[in-house]
């Protein structure tokens, strides 16, 4: 019964695949209470707030770190359940789950608090600026923030290297100028480290005009640093955008190939043939009840159902295909450039299309696909066609 519930709380909190949907009303609840404790935490600064709200605030907070402590400790509790984790020890586990990164700021978000609670006898309100340390909670829950996270990692090297030269730009910019301004505005460009804050501004492209060249060569060389600035800063934000595209390419070449792997039709195939058809189709998600297609729709794809059903309106009795078979190919062979008939989605569908041209393609350079394919297209009920 104990290796039950420790079973169903990791799901819960940490799989994805509890009963129930309970894992995605947990996420819920735990966002909601995350940004409503920034909120609180911005709102209590509010003089007119913190004075009439103070005890709701104090009460709020208390009633959020036990509820973060909770959350806390079972997951030290069930961590032994992750499969990276399951062949440690309890407490090698739960101290190597206790130093990853989430775990830490876990722990931070509710730290402040025992702290103060604890020793009373010193001042540390300052710490409570520790709780907006709640937002990076949600980075657990956030695939997209998750994303990121890889990207930066992955792209740590060109990073640093961008940094390096934004550095070395940085001290390039303030050492110019302090030579083209030292003896006309000693008091702001009188060294190298004051003349980094007129570098700093100018570079980033802020500009706060508080201090600005007069000399004609300092005005010259505060153009140069401004072009300068405009495309080496603008590094960083290329590499991660790149970095972020390349993430998802491939993750959507991963999910591609799982729904292709999962169409028998391609279920024999070598891993090379898998991975040119995965190039060569496209992921659709439709809807119950949508029409994909109508009769004298242009016919311009072939599609392969990887999970769902539908309905293909063939007379007299409609047919309903579901997870593994395909549709649209009659019309591809035989050249009609139009939908005879219409097909819906009976319930929600993750479709793999294959455009006519590399339809055409992937049958002539594939003599057992293109035998498969037409196979199930002659034996397709009714004179009406797909």
């Amino acid at each position: 019964m104990p290796g039950t519930a420790k079973r169903i709380t990791y799901q819960i909190l940490e799989s994805g695949r509890a009963p129930g949907r309970l894992h995605r009303l947990f996420e819920l609840l735990i966002v909601a209470l995350i940004i409503a404790n920034v909120g609180a935490a911005a709102l209590e600064t509010v003089p007119k707030f913190g004075a009439r709200y103070g005890e709701e605030f104090n009460l709020f907070e208390r009633i959020s770190v036990i509820i973060f402590t909770v959350e806390y400790l079972l997951r030290l509790w069930v961590c032994t359940e992750h499969l990276p984790l399951s062949h440690l020890g309890p407490i090698k586990a739960r101290l190597r789950f206790a130093i990853n990164p989430f775990s830490l700021i876990d722990l931070m978000a509710i730290l402040p608090f025992y702290l103060s609670l604890f020793m009373p006898a010193f001042d540390l309100r300052v710490l409570r600026v520790f709780r907006l340390l709640r937002l990076l909670k949600l980075a657990r829950y956030s695939p997209a923030l998750a994303t990121l996270g890889r990207v930066i990692a992955d792209e740590r090297r060109a990073l640093s290297a961008a940094l390096l030269i934004m550095l070395g730009l940085l001290m390039a910019a303030a050492t110019a100028m302090f030579y083209a301004e030292r003896f006309v505005q000693p008091e702001v460009f009188g060294s190298i480290p004051h003349a980094l804050w007129w570098a700093v501004a100018t570079l980033t492209t802020v500009g706060y005009g508080d201090i600005v060249p007069v000399s004609t060569i300092g005005r010259i060389v505060g153009g140069v640093v401004m072009i300068f600035g405009l495309g080496m800063f603008a590094l960083p934000i290329g590499i991660i955008a790149s970095g972020f595209a390349n993430e998802i390419h491939r993750r959507d070449f991963v999910v591609t190939w799982g729904m292709v792997a999962r169409v028998p039709l391609f279920s024999k195939l070598d891993a090379l043939s898998v991975s040119r058809i995965t190039n060569l189709l496209r992921a659709r998600v439709v809807q119950p009840d949508t029409v994909i297609a109508r009769p004298g729709d242009p016919a311009e794809f072939m599609y392969f159902i990887a999970d769902g059903e539908v309905e293909v309106g063939l007379h007299p009795d409609p047919v309903r295909l579901q997870e593994g078979e395909f549709f649209g190919e009659m019309a591809l062979l035989q050249g009609q450039g139009y939908r005879s008939v219409a097909i819906r989605a009976v319930t929600r569908c993750r479709l793999l299309t294959l455009n006519a041209l590399d339809f055409e393609e992937l049958l002539a350079t594939d003599g057992d696909l293109r035998a498969a394919i037409t196979a199930v297209a002659e034996n397709r009920l009714g004179g009406e066609r797909p």
